[in-house]
């Protein structure tokens, strides 16, 4: 089935590339992946670029950051290191995950680029109203290797729901239970209760938003082990920013 959606011309009044951020694994001390955050060529932020895209642009749009995303990565990944690229994706600019996924497929091939080092996350806060659909999404990418990721967890409008529908591979605490978590009885309640579903439905948990030590102490400490924020470092337009690694509570610096 072709996707009219995705092959009609974008029409965009605004040029954008990718700025990166990376994913950090404590266990291992390494970084893990970098997500791809869409960026305005002289610096504006997703928000306002996004502001730009119709309604009727948005197909278009989905599949030209997948492809912005893909090159940059090949290019900026050290071909050493088995880094995951996490990219953004909406679902419901997804026509038919078949056809949708052909740019995908065609770019990361022409860049050398595995599919397996690709995650898609899809943010919490895009209602989803065809939980059908998005499960036959899942279970596309997934035929093909990809890493499914839900973005913003815990502050969007399927919550727990949306786990009962399907199970990704990871979820990505939002920064809104993250903030202040290490003072907040409430907050740590909630973590606490997610870290463990996920741990019996067998999904990895990423936390995000991290700004201060006393957060990444409470949550290491509570079983994550993938962060992401700006106290390890700030997205980078177009390059792979250097990142706090080697810390521990008890030294207290970076290596």
């Amino acid at each position: 089935m072709a996707c009219t959606g995705c092959t009609a011309p974008s029409g965009l009044d605004v040029d954008f590339s990718m700025a990166f951020q990376p994913i950090y694994d404590a266990a291992d001390d390494r970084v893990w992946g970098y997500e791809a955050l869409v960026r305005g060529v002289s610096g504006e932020g997703a928000y306002e670029v996004l502001s730009r895209v119709s309604p009727e642009q948005k197909y278009r749009f989905d599949q030209d950051c997948r492809i912005k995303a893909i090159e940059l990565a090949s290019r900026l990944f050290p071909a050493e290191e088995q880094l995951k690229l996490s990219i953004n994706f909406m679902p419901n600019a997804v026509y038919e995950p078949a056809a949708c996924l052909r740019a995908t497929l065609v770019t990361a091939a022409r860049c050398s680029f595995p599919t397996s080092s690709i995650m898609f996350e899809f943010t919490e806060n895009e209602e989803v109203t065809d939980t059908a659909h998005l499960t036959n999404i899942i279970t596309e990418y997934r035929r093909h290797g990809f890493t499914t990721a839900i973005d913003d967890f815990g502050a969007g409008h399927a919550g727990l729901g949306l786990l009962v529908q399907f199970q990704p591979d990871l979820i990505k605490i939002d920064m809104l239970l993250v903030r202040g978590v290490d003072s907040s009885p409430a907050r740590q309640a909630v973590v606490t209760g997610i870290v463990g579903i996920a741990r019996d439905l067998g999904i990895t948990v990423l936390a995000e938003g991290i700004e201060t030590e006393a957060e990444y102490v409470f949550l290491k400490e509570s079983g994550i082990r993938l962060f992401q924020g700006y106290w390890f470092a700030k997205p980078a337009f177009e390059a792979l920013p250097a990142v706090r690694v080697g810390w521990t509570p008890e030294v207290g610096s970076p290596a």
